[in-house]
């Protein structure tokens, strides 16, 4: 949580927490602002000491006011007299403002851990350059360095609210996308819309996206709709101009978050419209099993890698391929049990081969529960998922409830 970080920053010997780029879908920034509207600026938090955040433009001042963090304009470094004096290099002339910026708050050596969203090219040549003027101080990316990352894996009641929202807001569309589906008739083993043609994946994506718009979300990484040979690869998003038809597994991987970039909620269902195959249902029963013992068995300050290794050793006593005596296997199981979600829709606790000793179930974590099989050269996949928190006493609960039913039923089937 927030309030563990001046406590991990000097276990890691971090001097100060260095933020760049906007205050919208930049986790980094958002923990500290949340979702201001403020396009461009930089965050410094030294340790033991407040955030101050400084923003670019005047224009933006009031939104970087609501954020509630002390403010500076960028202004104050006169940006056009740095450039001068970096004879019209733009490179430069931000690395003298972020040396001011630092010695301003007292930073004149030590590791600082540098995190945000920015060209790639850019940032390496800031802070390379910043390292030249300020050869005391030691630069640690995030990739390196995961101190944000720790403080986030537990939640505060705030931020668990702010998911549980998000969850109620992903259920309801799940709930319309159900009865949207099922209101369709069917010709020829199609859905098919009121003009008679094909009712097709991009159709309803479509629907789904406006249905969260109008709640104050949005879908910055696309929906997984995938049906048939698709829905056994687990990630393919779906062809959007595949028609809907019945009896094939229908995966929908539905991960929406606040609008600007905050909270996330990760929720899978698998159907089958109209009717399932008899091997489609015993590869759901295999599934539904596999998730029902996982969360039977979740406990408060287990180890994550527990459950990845009882989930794998009930799909192999299955007679399933998977990832743990095949770690390239592209059929049976093939992915981790779950992952931490916030304002990232991956992120720690890890349940997979990156899981280490630290990710545990600790009271605040927020993470998915999400056993699959895949079998794309049997034209088939089934991944049943829920996202589950670890409330204040240690108990393991739900955000929200949906049934898990594999048939969805069509009117005019």
């Amino acid at each position: 949580m927030k309030k563990d970080l001046d406590r991990l920053m000097r276990e890691a010997q971090i001097e100060a927490i260095f933020i760049v780029g906007a205050a919208q879908h930049n986790a980094a920034m958002v923990y500290f602002t949340g979702r201001a509207h403020v396009s461009q600026a930089e965050l410094i938090k030294r340790v033991g000491k407040e955030p101050v955040l400084y923003y670019a433009s005047a224009m933006e001042r009031e939104e970087a006011a609501r954020t509630g963090l002390r403010t500076q304009s960028i202004e104050v470094y006169q940006p056009k007299r740095l450039l001068e004096q970096a004879q019209g290099d733009a490179i430069l002339a931000r690395a003298l403002r972020y040396q001011r910026m630092l010695e301003e708050q007292g930073i004149h050596q030590g590791r600082i851990a540098v995190y945000g969203m920015s060209d790639a090219g850019l940032a390496y040549s800031v802070f390379s350059t910043l390292v030249r003027l300020m050869p005391e101080i030691e630069i640690i990316p995030e990739a390196d360095h995961s101190l944000l990352g720790q403080a986030r894996v537990t939640k505060d009641e705030k931020e668990l609210q702010e998911i549980r929202r998000m969850g109620e807001i992903t259920v309801e569309i799940v709930g319309l996308t159900a009865d949207f589906l099922s209101s369709h008739l069917v010709k020829d083993g199609l859905l098919i819309k009121k003009d008679g043609d094909p009712l097709r994946i991009g159709d309803v994506k479509r629907q789904i996206n406006l249905w969260l718009a109008e709640r104050g979300a949005e879908n910055p990484h696309g929906t997984v709709f995938a049906l048939g040979r698709d829905a056994g690869i687990p990630h393919s998003s779906g062809d959007d101009r595949m028609a809907l038809e019945l009896g094939k597994t229908l995966v929908f991987d539905l991960f929406p978050c606040q609008e600007q970039g905050g909270y996330y909620y990760d929720f899978t269902r698998t159907w089958c419209l109209g009717y399932a195959p008899d091997e489609v249902q015993a590869l759901y029963e295999d599934v539904k099993k596999a998730y029902h013992k996982v969360v039977e068995a979740l406990s408060v300050n287990e180890k994550c890698s527990t459950y990845q290794k009882l989930v794998c050793d009930f799909f192999e006593a299955c007679g399933h391929p998977t990832v743990q005596s095949n770690p390239t296997t592209e059929e049976g199981y093939v992915h981790s049990l779950g992952h931490g979600v916030g304002l990232q829709i991956h992120e720690r606790p890890w349940f997979g081969a990156n899981a280490s000793e630290k990710d545990l179930l600790e009271v605040g974590s927020v993470f998915t529960i999400e056993p699959g099989l895949y079998y794309p050269s049997r034209g088939m996949g089934v991944r049943l998922e829920d996202t589950y928190y670890v409330d204040a006493n240690g108990s393991i609960q739900p955000f929200v409830s949906f049934p898990m039913e594999l048939v969805l039923p069509i009117k005019g089937s």
